[in-house]
């Protein structure tokens, strides 16, 4: 590939409006490269982009190297190849015989590097993994899993600028408008008390068959004057006023106690895994485990009915106790779901060392993978990663016919939202597991048949 002007300014253009050279460090770039460190067992693992004349190093894992200039580097390779670049021996390969990377400690030897690229395609970059021993080419199956990396990275950039273009002063004044309108403590602590409290429950489905495999349990506030309110108009006062541990210890009891109910219902099948959200809070909170544990015995629920979701912000403050928690968790024999992934990749770095289950895609990212390349290439990636890492992944927020199907054309194993089903009362549930398999209907039928929340 040779670049003519047109090209090489339409690249610069793109690379210095991302504001992405000559910055602090960044942890998801750092995750990533110990992720194509550590998959790979190479020596270290690079991330660079490529302005006029330099390559920038933004981020290492292993063995660091400097920054070099552009016409020496393995970037320039990848550039002038418009693709990936395996060099099986630096020492002998023309380009570097004469000027050696610059590692700041051991020589590297075996090099597999792949583009970075923009929305349109333009690549700003290289993700190059580096070995100081000789080994084969990276088989076609490795190759895709490093292409992948790279692409967590363009995801990343994507939402560099998704923080640009956001209007602060519009976020703020909503904020403070529905903020105007929470709840007093006092009206949560009456409302527990009072059983208004109420779950409804969505189903999640094998996207290939249209199978229920799990239900996740949504909190309601059924008001007296008001009606059904949502979770965001009362639980994040709940989780500032301190309400957030009765109220989600409720949530969970209920839940337990809902499996129990379809058990005596079906005894010939499973109850369905039900999975509730914990929130920060929860998670913390002293002897989790055990409170869990007697829970389920309480209820007569078996362990292997319950999931449990934790999001990013719940996991990451606290590496090491949120570690330990899991595990205990896990001993007891729950499934372990990470909510709301794809907004910040914060957690890369632990992913794989964490008991999850299940990885579970944002629905801001489902709900604009028909919007172009980018979204599209986010949703992806994501889905790699679970295979790589061998999770289960289950796309939230599905809302069209045309996002059910780009999914299950991308490998997506399950998934959930209003193309799906509505979050609805158990006693609607009751009905759906008396289907023959647990097949749901095409989305039309289960409307028409009145199963709505």
């Amino acid at each position: 590939m040779t670049m003519n002007k047109t090209q090489e300014s339409s690249r610069l253009a793109v690379l210095h409006a991302l504001e992405i050279l000559d910055t602090p460090p960044e942890a998801a770039y750092d995750n990533i490269t110990q992720l194509a460190a550590e998959y790979f067992r190479a020596d270290s693992a690079v991330i660079a982009f490529g302005d006029e004349t330099r390559v920038w190093i933004k981020s290492f894992w292993g063995e660091a190297v400097r920054e070099m200039p552009r016409a020496n580097s393995i970037f320039q390779l990848v550039l002038e190849q418009d693709g990936p670049v395996t060099i099986p021996d630096l020492r002998t390969h023309p380009r570097f015989r004469d000027h050696k990377l610059r590692f700041r400690e051991r020589s590297m030897v075996f090099a597999v590097s792949v583009p970075i690229r923009a929305t349109d395609g333009e690549i700003l970059g290289n993700l190059t993994i580096f070995s100081e021993r000789p080994r084969l080419p990276l088989d076609p199956q490795e190759l895709q899993s490093l292409e992948r990396m790279a692409e967590m990275v363009t995801s990343q950039l994507e939402l560099r600028l998704l923080r640009k273009q956001r209007h602060p002063e519009k976020e703020i004044k909503s904020a403070a408008d529905k903020r105007a309108s929470w709840p007093q403590s006092s009206d949560l602590r009456r409302a527990l008390e009072s059983g208004e409290f109420v779950l409804h429950y969505q189903p999640e489905v094998d996207l290939a068959t249209r199978r229920i495999v799990g239900l996740e349990a949504l909190i309601r506030w059924n008001h007296p004057e008001r009606g059904l309110i949502p979770p965001m108009d009362f639980i994040p006062f709940a989780e500032e006023c301190g309400m957030i541990l009765p109220i989600g210890d409720w949530g969970l009891s209920e839940a337990c106690r809902q499996i129990r109910r379809w058990m005596r219902q079906n005894p010939q099948q499973d109850a369905p895994r039900v999975c509730v959200n914990l929130s920060a809070r929860q998670f913390l909170r002293t002897g989790l485990a055990d409170h869990v544990e007697a829970l389920l015995m309480q209820s007569g629920t078996q362990s292997r009915q319950l999931g449990l979701e934790m999001t990013e912000s719940s996991v990451m403050p606290n590496v090491h106790t949120a570690m330990e928690v899991m595990i205990n968790l896990r001993a007891l024999g729950i499934s372990l779901s990470m909510d709301d992934f794809g907004t910040g990749y914060s957690s890369l770095s632990y992913l794989h060392s964490f008991p999850f289950d299940v990885l579970k895609i944002d629905r801001s990212f489902v709900g604009r993978i028909t919007d172009g390349a980018q979204p599209l290439q986010i949703v992806r990636t994501i889905i790699e990663l679970a295979r790589i890492l061998n999770l289960t992944v289950v796309a939230e927020g599905i809302e069209t016919v045309e996002q059910y199907r780009m999914l299950t054309q991308m490998g997506c194993q399950c998934g959930q939202g209003f193309y799906i089903a509505r979050p609805m009362p158990a006693e609607q549930i009751d009905s759906l597991l008396r289907l023959p398999g647990r097949v749901l209907p095409d989305p039309d039928v289960l409307a028409a048949q009145g199963f709505v929340a």
